[in-house]
């Protein structure tokens, strides 16, 4: 008697886990266990891996993997096949160029946007000339301020970085809006003038030590780095496509390249566009991705770090 309660009270019990097994199995996400790729300009670091990729991850029950580096050497990466991704974001039309060319992507959609700025030092000495900047005739306009004898200036390397070739747009297009002649060259001297070239990664911890006044910065970065900014029109900040042909595209300058040839440069709206690769190991995660990046959830990310609403249209549609 004993052992037939025992086996009864054993075979209750595997009936019962088996039944716990089968339901979990039907909860269970489908999708639990696939690995979804996102390739993205690398300035897009923490709206990517903290914000977008978790919530989207979170949603559709997938497992989120970022990447991001420089825009054109990752486009070249994926167009070589030495890289992969189901999605790929980047700034500007440009790194889309590279895919599309490659025949890896038939349209981009633009899912955000960011622009040129100025940062200061808030506890600086021009942190209050920069603050009340052109709010009435007693303070002088921005970019008076930024010529300012003894004031340090902070900007990248033009012929390293994307952004220290746009804040030289962004003065040169200033010279004009505000029929300055030489602002560009009173304010940023040589193009890769020694005195205010420094390094991406250090700029704005530079300006928060006060080891410069001002600085060049996009207004998604400087946001994330709670430092104050003077926002500069659409038609100086770069980051309306309206204006591309017809203003933007009116200035250039000119780099040494690598085979030691000058190449003249020109500045690109400053619209990040999204892709879903042909070649993509989860397409339907991918559309996915893009219609959530577009949405009010993933516009509220973007704009909780410092990201301005896409502008214009679609390439290549």
């Amino acid at each position: 008697m004993k052992k037939t309660a025992f086996s009864a009270r054993v075979a209750a019990t595997m009936k019962l886990m088996l039944c716990v097994g089968a339901t979990m199995a039907m909860t269970m996400p489908a999708h639990a266990d696939e690995m979804f790729r996102v390739a993205y300009a690398g300035s897009m670091g923490v709206v990517m891996d903290k914000a977008l990729g978790p919530a989207f991850a979170q949603r559709e029950h997938v497992t989120y993997q970022g990447q991001g580096e420089g825009a054109y050497g990752l486009a070249r990466l994926l167009a070589s096949g030495r890289s992969t991704a189901d999605v790929f974001v980047s700034i500007t039309p440009g790194p889309m160029a590279i895919l599309k060319d490659a025949g890896l992507i038939d349209e981009a959609v633009p899912v955000a946007s960011t622009r040129m700025v100025i940062a200061y030092n808030p506890k600086g000495r021009f942190g209050k000339a920069f603050r009340l900047a052109g709010t009435d005739a007693a303070h002088p306009a921005w970019w008076k301020v930024l010529q300012t004898p003894g004031l340090r200036f902070g900007r990248t390397d033009p012929a390293t970085d994307p952004q220290g070739q746009n804040i030289v747009f962004t003065l040169m297009l200033a010279q004009k809006y505000y029929d300055q002649a030489g602002l560009a060259q009173s304010v940023l001297g040589d193009i890769r003038n020694p005195q205010q070239v420094f390094g991406e990664g250090g700029l704005l911890t530079r300006l928060e030590a006060g080891q410069v006044d001002a600085a060049s910065g996009y207004e998604s970065a400087t946001r994330s780095a709670r430092l104050p900014y003077v926002a500069l029109p659409d038609e100086i900040n770069l980051s309306n496509p309206v204006f591309a042909k017809t203003w933007y595209d009116t200035v250039s300058f000119t780099l040494p390249a690598a085979d030691g040839k000058a190449k003249t440069v020109r500045p690109q709206p400053l619209v990040f566009y999204a892709a879903r690769l042909k070649n993509a190991a989860n397409p339907k995660a991918a559309d996915d991705f893009l219609s959530f990046m577009t949405s009010a959830q993933g516009q509220q990310l973007f704009d909780e770090n410092g990201y301005g609403r896409p502008k214009g249209d679609a390439l290549y549609h």
